[in-house]
């Protein structure tokens, strides 16, 4: 079973969300994600200030493996990418939920985060 934190929320397309009561949150791509891409060898991140719409593509993961593309769960404005994975792209794979995030966003409706799916949920998903 793959790690799945029970306070994050779950795209099918393999992304995690972790909501602040600010209404802002950070995403990143899900255990299940990384250890399927294998070795990270590069993260492509937007620019601070890009308006991404639910679904839509936010950057590039590339691995040993193959470059997978990374989607937004939920529409909002780019705050802030983790400037660390410039030099260290490997901590998506060693701490996918914590050093290993990618953005800080500004959600547009917080409640579209209800949509995603929940750890349970997710599970189901990856079997």
């Amino acid at each position: 079973m793959s790690n799945l934190p029970s306070d994050l929320k779950y795209a099918k397309s393999h992304e995690w969300l972790k909501l602040s009561a600010d209404g802002t949150a950070l995403v990143g791509i899900t255990d299940y994600a990384q250890n399927s891409l294998g070795d990270i060898t590069f993260v492509q991140l937007p620019k601070v200030g890009t308006a991404l719409k639910a679904g839509e593509t936010f950057g590039v993961v590339e691995s040993v493996k193959a470059a997978s593309d990374v989607y937004a769960p939920v529409a909002g404005t780019v705050l802030e990418v983790n400037q660390a994975l410039e030099a260290n792209p490997e901590q998506v794979n060693s701490a996918p939920y914590a050093g290993g995030w990618m953005l800080k966003l500004k959600l547009i409706d917080p409640a579209a985060a209800e949509s995603l799916l929940n750890a349970a949920d997710y599970a189901k998903v990856i079997g």
